[in-house]
């Protein structure tokens, strides 16, 4: 364990290099920080702290950087998650209320995202599996033709044709529209393919090939729509930092266009609370010299997606940490009320 002293060593540390961009130096730390204590007690701190893995001495310089393991104790045990300010929050609020329809949303949360914390913003569209059914709309357009219109209660909407082996009366197709909202409005989209099973029973005889389509329609929407999808904005954001990037920033961007590494990234939607990923913690290679700040965000208490930031591992965490746990709970505000 470090002492309480090394621990405000590795703070001041790492504040001043995510500030400065520069190795920091025993003497600036004593100067910029109220540590109390000289700078050659500092340094023998700084020695400690390098042999055990927290800093490290960049080839070119006298100074001492943080390592991924020193970025880690920080987050853990250091860094406060920093609030907004009162116009930074209602500045969010006006902007996201704005938005028309999900994918408004999803859009907006990710210029927002991307421009608070100038880092690659990823965010990922509420997942269907942990949706519910807010209404099932079946539009008559010709005879043997319906639409099926799907809506949930984040604001998603999906769309399908159907072609019946039969035409469907007025009266039926009204009949059946009632009959399938009784049935799933409210449900989980994991429930309806039970609670529509048995439907065909309840119409007559020649109906019921129609009624099947309808309904294998329905549930081929389900399953379809379990691929999730994202929208990641911000990316021209990396640029700024090159030189935080060993070499070159081409894996990294490499890495941002492959949407399954991003959602393991993001990590599983179910968990709301807030996951820091630093550097090498981040299972694919291309991103080693990132750090990925993400928090789950919904319309209640569940988290039904999630949302987040990728950056170098050199990131203002506190700031960072409290941008995207904000636009979170204000997305989920949206969605509650949409």
């Amino acid at each position: 364990m470090l002492s309480e002293r090394r621990l405000e060593v590795l703070r001041a540390i790492v504040q001043d290099y995510v500030g400065t961009e520069e190795p920091v130096g025993s003497k600036a730390l004593t100067e910029r920080h109220n540590l109390q204590v000289s700078p050659a007690t500092v340094r023998n701190d700084m020695a400690a702290l390098e042999d055990e893995g927290y800093i490290a001495q960049p080839h070119t310089s006298a100074g001492r950087i943080p390592t991924d393991k020193g970025y880690r104790l920080f987050v853990d045990k250091l860094a406060g998650v920093k609030p907004l300010s009162s116009p930074e929050r209602r500045a969010i609020q006006n902007f996201l209320e704005g938005a028309v329809d999900l994918d408004d949303v999803v859009g907006r949360t990710v210029r927002l995202l991307a421009q608070l914390t100038r880092q690659v913003a990823v965010v990922q569209y509420p997942s269907l599996t942990r949706s519910t059914v807010r209404h099932v709309e079946l539009l008559s357009l010709a005879p043997a033709r319906l639409m099926l219109v799907l809506i949930t209660d984040t604001g998603r909407v999906e769309q399908r044709m159907v072609d019946t082996p039969a035409p469907l009366g007025e009266a039926t197709v009204a009949d059946l529209r009632a009959r399938l909202n009784s049935a799933v409005t409210g449900e989980r989209f994991t429930a309806v393919p039970r609670l529509v099973q048995d439907l065909p029973e309840a119409f007559d005889a020649e109906d019921r090939g129609a009624i099947s389509a309808v309904l294998a329609t329905l549930l081929e929407t389900l399953v379809e729509e379990t691929e999730e999808r994202l929208m990641i904005g911000g990316t021209a954001n990396l640029t700024r930092f090159g030189h935080d990037f060993p070499l070159t920033i081409r894996p990294v961007l490499e890495a941002l266009e492959e949407q399954v590494v991003l959602l393991k990234l993001l990590g599983e939607a179910t968990d709301s609370g807030m996951t820091v990923r630093i550097g090498h913690e981040n299972a694919h290679e291309g991103l080693s010299s990132t750090s990925v700040v993400s928090v789950g965000y919904g319309s209640g208490d569940e988290a039904v997606a999630k949302l987040g930031v990728v950056g170098p591992t050199r990131m203002d965490y506190p700031g960072t940490m409290g941008a995207v746990r904000a636009v979170a709970r204000y997305v989920g505000q949206i969605l509650a009320e949409s």
